[in-house]
């Protein structure tokens, strides 16, 4: 503490660069602070800081480090309980830019693993961005005092320091999480809604659940029960099955809101979010068509075959995807990275890759229409793929012939109507014909080149994230707007430093398939952390979140100047 006083107060009134020279490690009391990067501006990305807290000032059991879905949580705690105390620290220091300021990566509403918040076995380490104070472009040592010597031990004074109960409550969340985890694999089961839950937002740019919302209750014949720890009642809900589930109903009756909860399901939410008992199947992915998306390498050919001027659809590739193609090769992408589920919405479909009707059947011959429907299709990656299926479908009642199940919306509320649907599909035959081949095809297993990631920006390398739905590569942007479940831009983040790592590493390989790829890529994670993908694994390590192996590769396969090799 004394090295750095004297380091500031020597630095005071001189030019902005010189707060490099405070760049180390320095012992405070219960805690010793690390600054890895000093910002070159006032006006530019803030500095890097890290906390380390040994485990002597704040122990931790040993069951919270190594239990992995444990530990996920009370990092995710300890986030949040600094984010809301750096929030009660108005009076965060005076001057130019960036002056005073103090960050950490905030979570949503739901649990990702991050690096904002590391418990190691010795100790906890909290990651933070501060904007060193200036008067102009001069060093304000007086307000970089107060930053690092009062505000900072108060904001760890009122967070970390005070954390008890609270904890234990994260864990009771973690652990019954794993055991509703637990039932659905062994039931097959690919949702689970509990009763009560609190489904609708508060609105389209908030995920805080809506006040006064219609809870969720089960219809009686999908209601399940599940006992789970430090619950006297057993929980109950509906679960969905694996095979195919039609959502259906009327506009503006809650069709969509439940496939949205459904899909953001596959991430843990936070107590008192109304969707915190709201589980899905942590392979399942949402498809929808993506008019004007690349496509480079991909077998489409399942849904679309005899394309006039015979190109081949076994090995697509296309700057300017439309409606049905684009959503063809999400379809077949998700596939090949080992999707378990889909999950679809007509209202982001494109409707001739969904349907085709008898009467368009008899007005345009099939040796006419290279598309072949989804409909036709969705039984043979049932039967064949052990891929299911849940889809909105409020406009067709074709896909009650191979529907499993068919849940009602009215009102917000579910009702079983699988047996109406039958009953109306058996007396109102359906005169369409079935379209394409009698088995479902193969899915692509492809090979991403070593040259397909071109980083270079002049004679630098550049690869940076723009908020959540862009990552700028090279001289090149990479488009990542309708990728649904890709839910937070420290995910973004983390896939820009994927990209970066897999061109300066040479990790690509042309022997190694898109799936075998993102194993590598999910191992590295597990074993080694998301740090390990940084350039400098022993400094801060950036806000980074931990994106799913699917997003990932829908960002690789929307890299337009990817290369594929196809190794079928």
């Amino acid at each position: 503490m004394n090295k750095l006083q004297n380091l500031l107060k020597d630095i005071d009134g001189k030019g902005y660069k010189a707060y490099k020279s405070i760049q180390g490690r320095y012992s405070f009391h219960r805690f010793e602070l690390v600054i890895d990067y000093v910002q070159g501006d006032p006006f530019a990305s803030p500095s890097k800081i890290r906390v380390i807290i040994p485990d002597a000032y704040k122990r931790m059991k040993p069951e919270w480090k190594t239990d992995k879905h444990r530990r996920l949580y009370v990092e995710d705690l300890i986030t949040r309980k600094v984010e809301k105390a750096i929030e009660a620290n108005k009076d965060q220091g005076k001057g130019s830019g960036k002056s005073g300021l103090i960050m950490i990566d905030s979570p949503g509403q739901e649990i990702i693993d991050r690096t904002a918040v590391t418990i190691q076995s010795d100790n906890i380490t909290i990651c933070m961005s501060v904007g060193l104070p200036a008067n102009g472009r001069k060093i304000n040592s007086r307000e970089a005092a107060k930053m690092f010597f009062d505000a900072i031990p108060q904001i760890l004074g009122n967070s970390i320091f005070q954390l008890d109960d609270e904890i234990n409550d994260v864990i009771t969340l973690a652990d019954q999480h794993q055991v509703i985890r637990q039932k659905m694999k062994e039931k097959g089961w690919i949702t689970f809604i509990a009763d009560g839950s609190i489904l609708p937002r508060k609105s389209g740019v908030s995920d805080e659940p809506l006040a006064n919302a219609i809870r969720f209750q089960s219809p009686k014949e999908n209601r399940v029960e599940i006992s789970i720890p430090y619950r006297d009642q057993p929980l109950t809900g509906m679960a969905i099955n694996q095979g195919i589930t039609l959502i259906v109903g009327g506009g503006y009756h809650g069709k969509s809101t439940l496939l949205q909860a459904i899909e953001r399901g596959v991430y843990p939410h936070i107590k008192g979010d109304g969707r915190e008992y709201v589980l899905t199947d942590s392979d399942a992915v949402k498809v929808r068509a993506e008019d004007g998306r690349s496509v480079s390498g991909v077998n489409i050919s399942p849904f679309i075959n005899d394309l006039p001027h015979q190109q081949d659809t076994n090995l697509f590739s296309t700057e300017n995807a439309s409606g049905s193609t684009s959503q063809a090769a999400n379809v077949m992408e998700a596939l090949e990275a080992s999707a378990s589920s889909l999950l679809i919405d007509e209202d982001t479909s494109a409707t001739n890759f969904m349907i085709r009707d008898s009467r368009m059947q008899q007005l345009v011959a099939k040796e006419k229409e290279p598309i072949t429907p989804f409909i036709d299709k969705i039984l043979q990656m049932k039967q064949e793929l052990n891929v299911s299926t849940i889809m909105v479908m409020g406009g067709s009642g074709d896909y009650f012939d191979v529907a499993d199940e068919v849940i009602m919306m009215d009102q917000y509320l579910p009702q079983q109507v699988t047996d109406k649907a039958k009953r109306i599909a058996q007396q109102t035959p359906n005169a369409r014909q079935k379209d394409g081949e009698q088995s479902f095809g193969k899915i692509p297993k492809r090979c991403l080149l070593p040259n397909s990631l071109d980083i270079r920006h002049g004679k630098k390398t550049k690869v940076q994230a723009k908020g959540l739905h862009t990552i700028v590569m090279g001289r090149t942007e990479v488009s990542l707007h309708y990728i649904e479940q890709l839910i937070d831009p420290s995910q973004t983040r983390m896939i820009a430093e994927i990209i970066h790592y897999l061109a300066k590493k040479d990790t690509l390989s042309k022997t190694a398939s898109f799936s075998e790829l993102l194993d590598k890529l999910d191992y590295q994670i597990d074993q080694q952390g998301l740090h390990s993908f940084s350039p400098y694994p022993n400094q801060h390590p950036g806000e980074l979140a931990r994106p799913r192996r699917f997003e990932i590769a829908a960002a690789l396969n929307r890299v337009r100047t990817a290369k594929i090799k196809d190794m079928s």
